[in-house]
């Protein structure tokens, strides 16, 4: 109890954070935060060819019981600190028990994320450029991976498009969360799905385009094994940005009247939208031009320049689809980039400023042994993998799952239902304790096991 006092007389002097200021900015942000590069290509590809609406249902079941849960738990905790992740957990903790430790790894897998995921992103906003200058125009595949051959594979290019794009989002950064993050957010994810309807529409008018849609949406349940449904949760958990402390950093930002597990139901929902809207956009284009369906890179720089230059008004329609794909991956890097820049601003005292700049001081180094994994850096290699490789590794299979299922451990056992109950409370009002009640239970047993399972997977335990 006087740990729970002592984080209620913080959170009431922690009034002057800057936080979000609208539901809607709320809402925007946390969604951007979601969306990402993988909902362009990842999800539908996975939905396609792991039973089309069979794997929607079992993905939603796994999203309901992993991933919806920890992100609810991250974001209440967050809420409930007012603080970087590493501070809430300090302040949250019985005195002198370590679990503070859990966002220190999620600060670490923030970094080491953004480390190569902006350089991905630095391919997508060349990309833009590329699709307006005409120089990636082209229906022969051959042409079209052989421009994105020589992009990975061209240091200076790799580099600068990287340092571009870590600019842009540290400046988006150092203007705050609400005139910067929440800001910008509200811009851009309106756009996003206007984009992708513009998009989406013109694909479902191409001849050939309802094999497309079959293959997204026909359910084909002997297809639904255990390593699909395994699949289903391994998307689940990584799909929403937990395990991290980008949530756990964003839900510091939420008001106290939010109604949190509202909040985040809707994110669920316009992500998974988001996902089936891609979906439609990409693939009846590419059945109706006789592409294969085929995940990754391939798909989004190889595959989809070649179908849009198949289609009348294409070089438009790339264009649009390249700028849809960079406010996807600008969004996500936000809530990346805040986790460390927030903890060095708050637990260690930096301004803001300060702390954004030394923030791409250094991602500029570390996410150049990535840029440069394509290249320069080609042949260098620890544990048989690039330095690409190696931070996606272990990022995806160790660092956020462990995350993921030590803040169920620590809601779970060592918070208990009381506080859960008072932290998702609006004010004193709880809106539905039978649902808080399933939430504990879930978060108790349900969600660390099953994110257990998946890491053992993704270490090839099993």
């Amino acid at each position: 109890m006087k740990q729970e006092n002592r984080s209620s007389a913080t959170v009431g002097a922690s009034k002057a954070r800057d936080g979000f200021t609208s539901s809607f900015g709320v809402l925007a942000a946390t969604l951007g935060s979601a969306v990402g590069l993988g909902n362009i290509w990842k999800f539908p590809y996975l939905t396609g060819t792991n039973g089309g609406a069979g794997f929607l249902v079992v993905y939603v079941c796994a999203t309901l019981l992993v991933g919806l849960p920890v992100m609810i738990s991250e974001i209440m905790l967050g809420r409930r600190a007012k603080s970087d992740a590493v501070t809430a957990l300090k302040k949250l903790a019985p005195a002198g028990q370590p679990w503070w430790l859990i966002s220190a790894f999620g600060v670490l897998s923030a970094f080491l994320i953004m480390a190569f995921y902006s350089e991905v992103a630095a391919w997508v906003f060349a990309y833009v450029f590329k699709a307006i200058g005409g120089g990636i125009l082209s229906s022969d595949p051959k042409v079209t991976s052989a421009a994105f051959g020589s992009l990975i594979a061209d240091p200076v290019q790799s580099l600068l498009w990287q340092w571009l794009v870590l600019a842009l989002i540290g400046g988006i950064l150092l203007m705050g969360v609400a005139k910067g993050i929440e800001a910008v957010t509200k811009k851009l994810m309106p756009m996003l799905f206007l984009l992708l309807l513009v998009i989406g529409v013109r694909s479902l008018m191409l001849p050939g385009a309802m094999q497309g849609v079959s293959f997204l949406f026909t359910p084909d349940f002997s297809k639904i094994t255990a390593g699909v449904v395994l699949t289903a949760v391994g998307l689940a958990f990584f799909k929403l940005s937990i395990g991290m402390g980008t949530m756990m950093t964003y839900g510091s930002y939420f008001r106290d009247d939010q109604n949190i597990p509202a909040t985040t139901l809707r994110v669920m929902c316009a992500d998974l939208f988001v996902s089936m809207l891609a979906g439609i956009a990409i693939f009846p284009a590419v059945f109706a031009f006789g592409f294969k369906p085929e995940a990754g890179p391939s798909l989004l720089f190889i595959t989809i320049p070649a179908v849009f230059a198949s289609m009348p008004l294409g070089q438009l329609f790339m264009v649009a689809f390249f700028i849809l794909a960079a406010i996807a991956s600008t969004g996500a890097m936000l809530s990346i980039l805040e986790v460390p820049v927030s903890v060095l601003s708050e637990r260690f005292g930096i301004s803001r400023p300060k702390a954004t700049v030394l923030n791409l001081l250094l991602l500029a180094l570390i996410g150049a042994t990535c840029a440069l994994s394509n290249s320069s850096m080609a042949e260098f290699k620890l544990f048989g993998m690039t330095m690409f490789d190696l931070f996606d590794f272990v990022t995806s299979n160790i660092l956020m799952p462990l995350g993921g299922i030590f803040l169920c451990l620590f809601v779970g056992w060592v918070w208990g239902f009381d506080r859960l109950k008072a932290a998702l409370s609006n004010e004193g009002q709880l809106h539905n304790e039978a649902l808080v009640r399933v939430l504990f239970v879930v978060v108790r047993f349900v969600s660390p096991l099953l994110i257990l399972v998946v890491m053992l997977k993704g270490l090839k335990l099993f």
